[in-house]
């Protein structure tokens, strides 16, 4: 059996948006619909717990232009997707290059 291994995209220079208050069914590609009306979105992370693979209901939406960003703060903060409310910010913390470090310190 072929073993997988994970690459992250290359998301050096990217402005991350945190999206917070998604459904746990709310895919990325929903998601990244939604935001693509704002700019040219790089890349969609939604996290997962780690010991049930479930999402942990927020997102990260990353755009290749601060404008773009900006613009789609704006206009989606507070807007509705599948019945949620949405509260989006820039993001505090980049992401890690090795998901797995992520959840080591979200464990800590």
């Amino acid at each position: 059996m072929e073993e997988r291994t994970y690459n992250p995209p290359d998301i050096s220079g990217m402005i991350t948006l945190k999206v917070d208050n998604i459904t746990f069914r709310t895919t990325a590609d929903e998601v990244r619909r939604v935001f693509d009306k704002y700019g040219e979105v790089g890349d969609v992370y939604i996290p997962r717990d780690k010991a049930t693979g479930d999402p942990r209901g927020f997102a990260f939406v990353r755009y290749l232009d601060n404008h773009d960003a900006e613009e789609a703060l704006t206009a989606m903060d507070g807007k509705e997707l599948d019945g949620r409310t949405l509260r989006i910010q820039f993001a505090m913390q980049r992401r890690p290059d090795n998901p797995r470090e992520y959840f080591m310190n979200q464990a800590s």
